[in-house]
């Protein structure tokens, strides 16, 4: 079988050179599409990494807080028996106050126990 040939515009083309033509364009489409491609895998890559970045610095952060964290509920702990006892002494203190005697009734039991001595 034959080429045949064609004449366009005055330039006289091959219709395998043609077929070759669209084939290499095709071709070379293709190769640019395919590092379009790879580009965009890298600049996702990149993207992925800092984000893994960041969250590792984020853990980091968050381990420290829950240290933090974890002395200030065992602070929190201790301070609570604490107020629990002060508590316990403020109750019994008030109790021992209430059958303890006022100075000033003190003082004016102490005349009343002097004048009846005076009277005997």
């Amino acid at each position: 079988m034959r080429c045949k040939n064609l004449t366009t515009f005055g330039m006289k083309f091959n219709i395998k050179s043609m077929a070759k033509f669209k084939k290499l364009k095709t071709q070379d489409n293709t190769n640019k599409e395919i590092r379009h491609l790879g580009v965009i895998i890298e600049r996702v890559d990149d993207k992925v990494g800092l984000v893994a970045e960041q969250y590792g610095d984020i853990k980091k952060i968050l381990d420290v807080h829950t240290k933090k964290l974890d002395t200030h509920s065992e602070i929190l702990g201790k301070l609570t028996v604490d107020v629990e006892i002060i508590k316990t002494d403020v109750e019994f203190i008030k109790h021992s106050l209430k059958r303890k005697v006022d100075i000033e009734e003190f003082a004016v039991l102490e005349r009343r126990v002097a004048l009846l001595e005076k009277r005997r």
